[in-house]
């Protein structure tokens, strides 16, 4: 479920506590009486009247308790209905949908679910949906629940309902109203007012005053919106908001929906996804979606549908063993139609082939239900003029896009009204006539997929046997019943399906293709008359399909054509591609693999309806072009992350991938578009997507990729939209200046922006963006964590504006880079400032590759030595400093207030007495770091034996520690050893690249490495003079050492296949 706040109405709100436990409503207790009494406390607080609606609320409780407490799958005529409560299983319901209109076909967009990770939602229970999520405080007043057909959405009301009645849940609800649109349909002509209208469907309120209904302990559910045959005015100006003024039903429901008639109800409406946009989005403070079962649920319905629980568990496998029918299984009617169906076939006194595609799933379940006992004694028509008729009403009202139909509808049909209840009463799990719960009759199939599967079958036997029915053919399908033979019918049904912008005719030719195969017309045999001959046309469709595929529609529609292929038994594209896949072994890689346009296709077709969910999406892996960008856009964007760094792309590419983001079955949230000439133009089409409410997106990569300042006016965009999800936007070297960081601070400081790190490395930036970025960090809604600067000609006045921004009490920057930013000593005493700060947040400091000195270091450390500072990182390589800033940093490790971890100190000359002097705070008790990179600082063996006395001193200290480039001779590596051979020593990761290490060093090192007591998870030895004694070396780590990566020179091609090692030659 998500929610989409916009209406501030005060109202009561449902709480965590509400409706859990209170099994009665709470009353007022009216002034002047008493709150207990001896004898009969009832009577000391309620009035005559309170009386009344106790009275009414138990009978609306107890008339809904009997409605609602059975379910009968399919039809509850002829059938024993179960108790709900017996075979209910909780349906995935989830925050995380747009609220946007959805046109897909259905089973497109269950297919796309079946794809989405089940991490990215948070799912919420059906009885929960009033109330707010945590740190959301706006009520709710109402709720749209979408879902596609025979997803579960009238049994979850259903569900809702009862556990109200029987006292389990929202009992601080006086009454709710459940009002079905199908039977509200029925009421389209008369004039009521809403008072009338609910005694219509409730007489139990009877006594019940108007002021009682217009109450925030009210609901009212009008389930089915997409069944709507009523002429709602949501958009027009009829308002109305008087309860007793009479007008048409249609404008009653308007202004309920719209607020204007009871404002203080809560309302919950229920619809199929292309009906949910009928209703305004400021109408509406929470969106909802059902998913239907997950996969444990699946499991569940099986075993609680099919007592023997072997069988369950042979009926789940084999849906689980076809892909098509495991995906369809998200749909709960779909789950029953193939319990009914595989229950039976899977049984051992049942012989014959089980189902595997869907139209042999609906061949054997309409056969099933053809033969069923439950049998008027008086039956009009054969099965199969009952069949063909039903079939036309299927295609007709499926030309419409109806799923129920009335009386007026069965009669354009040529359907008697008579003829539907024995149509109803022969095929009981097909068609059905219902009562309703109220009134009226209302005539459905059990299931859309069903009207699909009966209208495939009407437009083949029509085909098939010659029947002269195109007389009575003036819908967009007219075109199927004027063809002269089978083949032409389905290369023409393939036509209108790829012409659909929707989808809407992709199950309904799936299964007319399934019909055509001769297995499933011998299966039909026995209920119908089949008197022509498809089989020779087989070969024909097939090629005419992967023709179109070849063509390359839309990636969707190439899908859908796969799984047509599917139906017609043919797998040779896919199989063709699943070898060149297996030919890779484990890893998924066709870099280099010259792949047809139509392999292409197969593979995304293979991709996507894998089992294994497809976390990152890497073009390295294919082809590094823009067109392998193009094809795999099906797969990109149901990827989490997608790697497209250096793929030759282009504006082009952008306009898709903007398409993609914005698709609401996007899961994209890490995006890597790097190295590609996308230019301002290409980013500016990117950015429509990134700020479509759909997208999810929080990390973008556009580095390298040719940017100017332009850019950032659409980013800027991106940064301000309301439903922008961008977390992390990387920038690195693009041409952006000083005013494309301006334009960009105008997105930063919007209060929508979410943005948490920023790259701007080699930026072509000045001073004067530190002005702009200044005033983004003051703003109070800044969400900026992450701030990289480096490789900038910031100067030192370019510090200093900026830590006027960093010593804001708004300002949450937590690391600052400032690698190579042309920044002096003067630089350090306005850093010092911040670090001095009572608001500052900073933790971590690069200043790297600045002249600083050590005069500057000095000034620095005012700052590290004062209380307030809570940096915990600071990287100051290549600042020319010397032995005195050993000193320096040595007094500010000792510090009981340092919250120093992490200390970069390398390409500086600290020298033998440099290190010595940082020794000293090394080994003082209240050093706290963790990490300490001293490379390349022209210290020796003598050097080191300072280092590691002192973190001999203090061997908890250190879990990494990086020495390289530094003569450290043998002394000094016999020292480390001694280190690494401490019982105390944490010492995890040590880097000692370029050290003078000999083979003579590698014994007491090696011995240390699997001693008990070592901690040693990395070694670094690379550019060392170790030649073959290096073998001593890995012999003896094969014992018990905890070493996990081992780092040794190139030259020496060492390939060793150690147990829990990973050893690499670089």
């Amino acid at each position: 479920m998500k929610s989409d706040w916009s209406m501030d109405k005060p109202r009561t709100q449902f709480r965590e506590e509400d409706g859990s436990t209170d099994h009665g409503i709470q009353q007022k207790i009216p002034s002047g009486q008493s709150s207990h009494s001896d004898e009969n406390p009832t009577q000391d607080f309620l009035s005559d009247y309170d009386e009344v609606r106790r009275s009414v609320q138990l009978r609306v409780k107890s008339c809904l308790q009997t409605k609602f407490q059975y379910i009968t799958e399919g039809t509850a005529k002829h059938r024993n209905p179960a108790l709900l409560n017996d075979v209910y299983t909780e349906l995935y319901v989830t925050e995380g949908d747009s609220g946007e209109v959805n046109n897909e076909h259905e089973v497109r967009q269950i297919e796309t679910v079946s794809r989405r990770p089940e991490t990215q939602d948070t799912p919420i229970k059906c009885n929960d949906i009033f109330k707010p999520l945590p740190g959301q405080d706006k009520p709710i007043r109402t709720v749209l629940t979408k879902g596609v057909a025979g997803i579960g959405k009238t049994v979850s009301v259903q569900k809702f309902v009862l556990d109200w009645a029987e006292g389990k849940a929202n009992q601080q609800v006086y009454l709710m109203f459940p009002l079905p649109f199908r039977e509200l349909n029925l009421m389209k002509d008369r004039q009521c007012n809403m008072k009338d209208l609910l005694h219509h469907f409730f007489p139990e309120i009877k006594g019940l005053k108007c002021e009682d209904l217009d109450n925030n302990n009210i609901i009212f559910i009008l389930d089915g919106l997409d069944e709507c045959r009523l002429s709602l005015g949501l958009q027009d100006d009829r308002n109305l908001c008087d309860l007793e003024k009479s007008t048409s039903v249609d404008v009653l429901l308007t202004n309920l929906i719209k607020g204007n008639l009871l404002p203080s109800a809560l309302l919950w409406i229920t619809s199929r996804p292309a009906a949910a946009n009928h209703i305004p989005p400021e109408c509406i403070q929470r969106v909802t979606e059902v998913r239907g079962f997950s996969g444990p649920q699946k499991e569940e319905y099986f075993k609680k549908r099919i007592s023997d629980e072997k069988l369950a568990s042979r009926v789940f496998a084999h849906v689980k063993s076809s892909r098509s029918l495991y995906i369809m299984c998200h749909i709960p009617v779909f789950c029953w139609i193939s319990a009914t169906v595989l229950e039976r076939m899977l049984d051992e006194a049942e012989s014959g082939e089980i189902p595997k595609t869907l139209t042999q799933m609906y061949a054997h379940y309409l056969i099933i239900q053809t033969e069923m006992k439950e049998k008027y004694t008086e039956r009009k028509g054969t099965n199969e003029e009952i069949i063909f008729k039903l079939g036309r009403l299927a295609f007709h009202q499926l030309e419409k896009g109806n799923l129920i139909f009335y009386e007026e509808d069965l009669r354009e049909c040529g359907i008697d009204v008579r003829e539907a209840s024995v149509y109803s009463g022969v095929c009981t799990q097909i068609f059905r006539e219902e009562l309703g719960l109220y009134q009226g009759k209302v005539y459905s199939f059990v299931h859309l997929s069903l009207q699909e599967f009966l209208a495939a079958l009407f437009v083949f036997l029509s085909s098939i046997n010659k029947v002269n029915t195109a007389h009575s053919q003036t819908g967009q399908l007219s075109d199927l019943f004027h063809q002269k033979t089978m083949s032409e019918t389905l290369k023409t049904a393939v036509d209108k399906a790829l012409q659909s912008e929707n989808g809407h005719l992709d199950l309904f030719l799936r299964f007319l293709l399934g019909l055509s195969l001769e297995s499933n017309k011998t299966l039909l045999q026995g209920l119908l008359s089949v008197t022509g001959s498809s089989s020779q046309g087989k070969e024909e469709i097939v090629s005419y399909i992967k023709e179109k595929i070849r063509e390359n529609p839309s990636a969707e529609k190439s899908i859908n054509l796969f799984y047509c292929l599917n139906e017609l038994n043919d797998r040779s594209l896919v199989e063709e591609v699943q070898r060149y896949l297996k030919g890779r072994g484990d890893v998924l890689c066709l870099s280099g693999v010259r792949l047809s346009p139509a392999q292409w296709s197969a593979l995304v077709f293979v991709l996507l309806t894998s089992e294994e969910k497809l976390e990152e999406f890497d073009q390295t892996k294919f082809a590094q072009s823009e067109q392998c960008t193009l094809r795999m856009l099906p797969v990109i964007k149901m990827s989490r992350k997608a790697m497209l760094a250096n793929c030759e792309l282009t504006e082009k590419s952008c306009a898709d991938l903007a398409q993609a983001l914005s698709s609401n079955s996007a899961c994209l949230t890490e995006l890597n578009l790097s190295g590609n000439y996308l230019q301002d133009s290409g980013v500016k089409l990117l950015s429509a997507g990134l700020r479509s409410p759909n997208c999810k997106l929080q990390k973008l990569w556009l580095c390298y990729c040719e940017l100017t300042e332009e850019s950032c006016t659409h980013l800027a965009s991106v940064l301000g939209s309301e439903s922008s999800s961008l977390r992390y936007l990387n920038l690195r070297n693009n041409d952006l200046q000083d005013t494309g960081v301006k334009k960009l601070s105008a997105g930063l400081t919007n209060p929508n922006c979410k943005l948490e790190s920023l790259m701007l490395y080699n930026c072509y930036l000045t001073g004067k963006s530190c002005e702009a970025l200044a005033l983004a960090l003051h703003s109070e809604t800044s969400s900026l964590r992450f701030l990289d600067l480096s490789h900038n000609n910031l100067q030192n006045s370019g510090v200093s504006l900026l830590s006027d921004g960093l010593k804001n009490p708004h300002c949450k920057l937590q690391t600052l880079k400032l690698f190579n930013c042309k920044l002096t000593e003067r630089s350090c005493a306005a850093l010092a400032s911040v670090l001095s700060s009572t608001s500052s947040s900073l933790r971590d400091l690069d200043l790297g590759n600045n002249k600083l000195q050590d005069l500057g270091v000095k000034q620095l450390c005012v700052g590290l030595e004062n209380p307030h500072c809570k940096l915990e990182t600071i990287k100051i390589s290549g600042c020319n400093l010397t032995e005195e800033s050993g000193v320096t940093l040595a007094s500010v490790l000792s510090l009981q207030t340092s919250s120093l971890r992490d200390l970069e100190l390398g390409d500086n000359k600290l020298q033998d007495s440099g290190v010595k002097q940082l020794s000293a705070g090394l080994q003082d008790p209240h050093c706290k770091l963790r990490t300490l990179r001293l490379f390349n600082n022209q210290f020796t063996e003598e050097g080191c034996a300072a280092l590691s006395a002192a973190l001999r001193s203090n061997p908890s200290l250190l879990t990494e520690l990086d020495l390289s480039k530094n003569t450290l001779g043998d002394v000094g590596a016999n020292q480390l050893s001694a280190l690494l051979g401490d019982p105390d020593c944490n010492l995890e990761k040590l880097e000692l690249r370029q050290c003078s290490i000999s083979d003579e060093d590698c014994n007491s090192l090696a011995s240390a490495i699997r001693s008990n007591p070592s901690q040693m998870r990395e070694l670094d030895l690379k550019y060392n003079k170790i030649t073959d004694l290096g073998k001593k070396l890995l012999s003896a780590l094969q014992e018990d050492s905890k070493l996990e990566k081992l780092k040794l020179r190139k030259s020496k091609r060492w390939i060793v296949a150690l147990r829990n090692y990973t050893f690499t030659a670089v």
